[in-house]
């Protein structure tokens, strides 16, 4: 199922997100609905707090940059390690039509849960990956991308989303009121 991607700023996008009891079929149905928000927003990552959920949960899907890749399920990851530097252009689900420039480590280990409660390590270095999965852990901790820049260029992004948060509620009562109205004779 296709969820509601939150629009930042939300206060479910910037508290930190808590910690998986146990991977269960719950669990597994809210990974499942989230690779297919991500693919139907045509997105290479998203974390729980983005669909309203503010569980340590992540999906990764960078195969379109990265054929080698695949869909990676990534539950209460922890980040083991990160090296050196790198700098991307990075965009995020939460903060539409927005992209800019942010320094991240360009190499990192996670540790985490996979889709059916098995521990693993993933390592990524110098690509979209490594990128992505800084970018999604930082969701889990309450930071967005626009928090690794200046004040102004941060309070101009989040002026554009209020006002697209409001457009988009002016857009959904518009279509409750065209909604045709079933009257019932009691």
């Amino acid at each position: 199922m296709v969820r509601e991607i939150v629009i930042w700023p939300d206060p479910v996008l910037q508290q930190i997100a808590r910690p998986v009891d146990r991977v269960d079929d719950d669990l597994r149905r809210l990974l499942d609905d989230m690779a297919e928000t991500m693919y139907a927003a045509d997105g290479v990552g998203l974390a729980a707090p983005q669909v309203g959920e503010s569980r340590r949960v992540i999906v990764i899907d960078v195969s379109p940059r990265q054929p080698e890749q695949r869909l990676i399920h990534l539950v209460n990851p922890e980040i083991v390690r990160l090296e050196g530097k790198m700098s991307y252009t990075e965009g995020c689900l939460s903060i539409p039509g927005e992209a800019e420039e942010v320094e991240r480590a360009a190499k990192v280990v996670v540790r985490a849960l996979d889709y059916h409660g098995r521990p693993f390590e993933l390592a990524a270095s110098e690509d979209l990956l490594a990128v992505a999965i800084q970018h999604e852990f930082d969701h889990l901790q309450g930071t967005m991308f626009v928090d690794h820049l200046s004040s102004l260029k941060r309070d101009l992004i989040k002026r554009r989303m209020k006002k697209l948060k409001v457009e988009r509620a002016e857009e959904r009562a518009d279509e409750v009121r065209r909604a045709p109205r079933h009257e019932t004779a009691l």
